[in-house]
């Protein structure tokens, strides 16, 4: 993993000007000109971390409920979350997702638009935004439920018609094991978008676990190819623990884990139309968690993967032993 680490971290800055204006404000996070490596995470804390203080990432993803504005608690959640994300000056991505009240009932188009027009409205420095966190997901008899390619580019056009001027990504995808299900959705929602007559994305976002816990890229570059234009690592990194498929047997899920992020930054630092990656997540879980992908564990400490993280970010290997050292 070592000399990988070290040919990634030669690519984190190519232009000599970029790399001048990173090292005198200590920007470590991008991989090439207009290239971005940030963490999505849905706790504050992280925020208070000097783990996460130390990478110097600019950009951050959080996941809503799409009717987070109108619920009390939801929107406390939210509030201090971003809050938290801009008193750092981050980037904040916000992704909307099913309702954590009704999460199998999917809202009709127009009561969307009105809940997600009062979120944005409470939050005007927010400006990029996903319709759907992993649309393509599929629905969950009795837990949650996924929107059809149909719906989804309607509530990518709902929310562009309320966000105006904001960056809106047009689908937010799993890769999955076998992408053809994942080709399928992509097709029929740019079908849809052409029937709508509303403005065709040139900006999508990606989730692929499959493939880079596989330690594998073709997924990422057909589903790539399948839907042009910019792409965002919206969720990537390596997994812990994940039910039968991935098992953290004896601590073997964190070396894994290091081992996989490794090789997705690599890929991120190969692919061109990859401008933004996202780290997920910050906050581990407890042993008995059916998903776990985190850099630190839920006490906070740095696991393997956040050194991986740290080095390829701040070039300095040292700087990432000593403050992991501390805790």
């Amino acid at each position: 993993m070592l000399p990988l680490l070290a040919a990634l971290a030669l690519t984190v800055v190519s232009h000599p000007a970029q790399a001048r204006v990173a090292a005198a404000h200590g920007d470590a996070t991008a991989a090439r000109a207009g290239q971005l490596i940030g963490v999505g995470d849905q706790q504050s804390k992280m925020f208070a971390s000097p783990l996460w203080q130390q990478l110097y990432t600019k950009i951050v993803r959080y996941i809503a409920p799409y009717d987070a504005a109108v619920r009390r608690g939801e929107l406390a959640r939210a509030s201090a979350w971003i809050r938290a994300a801009e008193a750092q000056h981050q980037l904040i991505l916000v992704a909307f997702y099913h309702s954590q009240h009704t999460p199998t009932k999917l809202p009709g188009v127009g009561q969307y638009q009105r809940d997600v027009r009062r979120f944005i409205r409470l939050f005007p420095h927010v400006r990029e935004y996903q319709p759907w966190d992993e649309a393509n997901r599929g629905s969950v008899r009795g837990r949650f439920s996924s929107p059809s390619p149909q719906t989804a580019a309607r509530y990518y056009q709902a929310l562009r018609r309320v966000c105006t001027g904001c960056t809106i990504l047009g689908l937010d995808l799993l890769d999955q094991n076998n992408p053809d299900s994942t080709l399928r959705y992509i097709a029929q929602f740019k079908r849809e978008i052409g029937h709508l007559k509303t403005v065709m994305p040139a900006l999508w976002g990606l989730h692929n676990y499959s493939d880079v816990n596989r330690l594998q890229g073709w997924r990422t570059h057909k589903i790539s190819r399948a839907l042009r234009g910019s792409i965002w690592l919206t969720e990537t990194g390596g997994i812990v623990q994940f039910g039968h498929a991935f098992r953290n047997r004896r601590g073997s899920g964190l070396s894994r884990a290091a081992r996989v992020l490794a090789f997705a930054l690599g890929l991120v630092s190969r692919e061109r139309r990859i401008k933004h990656a996202y780290v997920y997540d910050w906050s581990g879980g407890s042993s008995g968690a059916r998903f776990d992908a985190g850099l630190t564990d839920r006490r906070g400490r740095p696991r393997p993967a956040y050194r991986v993280l740290c080095r390829v970010l701040l070039h300095n290997s040292h700087r990432c032993q000593v403050a992991t050292s501390r805790r």
